[in-house]
């Protein structure tokens, strides 16, 4: 995806991922993702210390369809930090963080279940 606004216009599983991208639906996406309802997004952050409520902006306009947030933290685990976690919880939004490497199966498994999933994935190296 070459833009920020660029987007999978529906929601798929994450079909794999590593050397900073993500493949899904036959497609490849450089850098960091967001798995909405309304599909795969390019998503800024690139490391754990930049998501915060304004990155994760677009996963709050779609509280009303989102139950569970699986947030992809790269390589190494991340304590969400309870300002954002309770401004999630706020919007209706259970929130859980992860190495992406088992976010991206975790929501997967969710997905394939018919769960209201999203996730926020950073890239991996």
């Amino acid at each position: 995806m070459a833009t920020a606004d660029a987007h999978l216009p529906y929601q798929v599983p994450i079909d794999g991922y590593g050397r900073g991208s993500f493949h899904f639906a036959g497609m490849a996406s450089d850098g960091s993702v967001l798995a909405l309802p309304s599909g795969i997004h390019a998503w800024a952050p690139r490391a754990p210390g930049e998501i915060d409520a304004a990155a994760l902006a677009p996963v709050l306009a779609q509280a009303g369809v989102i139950e569970l947030l699986i947030i992809g933290t790269g390589l190494d685990p991340w304590p969400i930090p309870d300002a954002l976690r309770w401004r999630l919880r706020d919007a209706g939004i259970a929130a859980d963080a992860m190495p992406t490497r088992a976010a991206a199966s975790t929501y997967n498994v969710l997905l394939a279940e018919g769960r209201a999933v999203a996730a926020a994935l950073l890239a991996l190296p």
